[in-house]
């Protein structure tokens, strides 16, 4: 148990790391930077209490109930119809079917988003991790940043066998070879810095946010998002971050996109500029040139003081004012490009 403990932490950045990290023009003063002036707005006098209410105040920001994640297994079909097929397993967790081309973000099917503090933020629906065992070969791992609640040290255990190649945030990869992926398997990303995976081009893409898995390797990998561009399609998944002048940019070089996956949970006004809130989703979704969008970062884990549907609401109710389409498959439910929004389906849990 204490061994699991010590290896969740990943690994630390070594002289060789931080010779290549130095090389990335956001590398400066031994951390990476964010493009505009970024911090936590969280005073030591805040601390206590914000720490109380995380663990003990759970009154609206867990659902009344847990749900099982099943029937996924159909979007892993090759149809002419839907090129393009995901699942969306809870929080930022995708499985996408490219063509037959199989592709996992962020890929936390853990039940604890916090595996190193003493009090455990559980995840709302029934238990996901043995979906790893149900998957497929995966021909392509992407990781936006190191956080526990986007790259989870058994889900990548579980993955190691799976999964044939991993495009990750640069630093990341020390993390991955500890835990015994082989280094000839990891390709690490700066900013704007784009490769081919099978037919498919992979970007990745600025976000504003931070990265650190302990007190001592904060922004010391870095964090963004990621562009997937088929012969037909683009796709944008925004990673976590706060609002910027990055997304207008995002979309000069890299957009329009058929589809943007757009964090819209977990905000705060303590770190407002670290996680958007979900009208500032929508607006980066319109600013990047989204033609149709997919809150995620929500309806899994209980990581702000809002409640558990609050983030979905708000994002719907402004995109609806902006006439901007969405969609909103149930966790599990297979879905394409051409999925149609309807009714709510967290609306029936209490």
């Amino acid at each position: 148990m204490q061994q699991r403990m010590i290896h969740q932490f990943g690994a630390q950045p070594g002289v060789q790391h931080k010779e290549r990290y130095s090389q990335s023009e956001h590398w400066k003063d031994g951390k990476f930077h964010n493009l505009e002036f970024t911090t936590m707005d969280i005073k030591a006098s805040k601390i206590p209490g914000l720490m109380y209410r995380q663990f003990f105040t759970k009154e609206g920001r867990l659902p009344g109930q847990s749900w099982s994640i099943d029937g996924w297994a159909s979007a892993l079909d090759v149809h002419q119809n839907d090129k393009v097929k995901f699942v969306w397993f809870g929080h930022s967790t995708l499985l996408m079917n490219i063509n037959g081309f199989i592709v996992l973000i962020d890929p936390m099917f853990g039940d604890n988003a916090a595996p190193v503090s003493p009090f455990a933020v559980k995840r709302f629906s029934e238990s996901i991790f043995n979906v790893i065992d149900q998957l497929p070969t995966v021909d392509l791992v992407l990781i936006s940043h190191d956080h526990y609640d986007h790259l989870d040290y058994g889900s990548i255990s579980k993955l190691k066998s799976k999964a044939k190649q991993f495009f990750v945030a640069l630093g990341v990869g020390r993390h991955l070879i500890k835990w015994g992926i082989d280094a000839h398997r990891i390709s690490e990303f700066d900013w704007w810095q784009e490769a081919q995976a099978g037919s498919l081009k992979i970007s990745f893409t600025p976000s504003r946010h931070f990265s650190g898995r302990g007190i001592t390797d904060r922004a010391k990998s870095m964090w963004g998002g990621w562009v997937i561009q088929t012969a037909q399609e683009k796709i944008w998944f925004s990673g976590d971050g706060g609002y910027g002048k990055h997304f207008t940019e995002i979309g000069r070089r890299l957009g329009p996109f058929d589809l943007g996956f757009i964090e819209c949970g977990q905000y705060n006004e303590m770190w407002h500029q670290i996680h958007m809130y979900p009208e500032e989703g929508v607006v980066a979704a319109l600013e990047a040139g989204a033609s149709k969008v997919m809150p995620v970062h929500w309806g899994s884990f209980a990581l702000a003081m809002h409640h558990w549907k609050e983030p979905v609401d708000r994002f719907v109710n402004e995109a609806l004012k902006c006439n901007l389409p969405m969609i909103l498959p149930a966790q599990g439910t297979p879905a394409s490009l051409h999925y149609e929004f309807n009714e709510g389906w967290w609306q029936g849990i209490i």
